[in-house]
């Protein structure tokens, strides 16, 4: 993957607060910490892209500004659900908005002409499996799990349809990105309404973080190549 030296400074310090993050978020003693870390990790791509976005179209700039910015609302959200359950709905809302605002930025490039019910059957078992496995434990929130089901799948999807409408690497990044994405949120969905997965803090920061990154970069690489 092609960087510029200031994408590489950046990836440095990226991990930095990524490990800061998953150390502070399994230490109950480093809680406190734990509430800057996990901000940093959305705030650090905002900063990133503010910054390096000059080549980016204004339309696509000001749209995946929004997905970041919905995005860290919802981390905040996210941290203080054991305080009250509507945290969490606001939260879903939030990453629902940002979901959405990407979805716009990926249909600017959106191939008209590649086929992708392929992909779309893929996608459709994949959300079948996980919603048996959710089904049960999902109560008052079966309506907006399955509305944000739809959502992030529609993301991928117009992730997907981006293909030879960009360069290859803004491409296969972005889409990456939306893949873990979606892993990410299928870990938190598993973890909170089927049973507690082991070490699910870690696998979910991980994925999440990935996904956001290779994202930005993917969607900052359309102003080369």
């Amino acid at each position: 993957m092609k960087l510029t030296n200031t994408e590489k400074q950046f990836s440095v310090l990226f991990f930095v607060i990524v490990l800061s993050e998953i150390i502070t978020g399994s230490t109950e003693t480093l809680k406190m910490a734990h509430y800057i870390a996990k901000p940093a990790i959305v705030i650090s791509l905002i900063f990133l892209f503010i910054k390096t976005s000059e080549g980016v179209s204004k339309s696509i700039k000001r749209i995946t500004l929004l997905a970041l910015v919905f995005s860290l609302l919802g981390d905040i959200l996210l941290m203080f659900v054991e305080q009250s359950p509507h945290f969490f709905t606001i939260g879903l809302a939030a990453f629902l908005t940002a979901h959405i605002m990407y979805i716009l930025a990926f249909l600017k490039h959106r191939n008209k002409q590649k086929p992708f019910i392929g992909f779309i059957v893929f996608l459709l078992v994949y959300a079948s499996g996980l919603f048996y496995l959710l089904k049960d434990g999902l109560g008052a929130m079966l309506i907006p799990v399955i509305v944000y089901m739809v959502v992030i799948l529609s993301m991928a999807t117009t992730a997907f349809l981006r293909k030879d409408m960009v360069n290859n690497l803004s491409y296969n990044l972005v889409f990456t990105g939306a893949i873990f994405f979606m892993i990410s949120d299928s870990i938190l969905a598993l973890n909170k309404f089927y049973e507690p997965l082991p070490f699910s803090n870690i696998s979910i920061i991980l994925t999440y973080a990935l996904a956001q990154f290779l994202i930005v970069i993917g969607i900052l690489k359309l102003k080369r190549g």
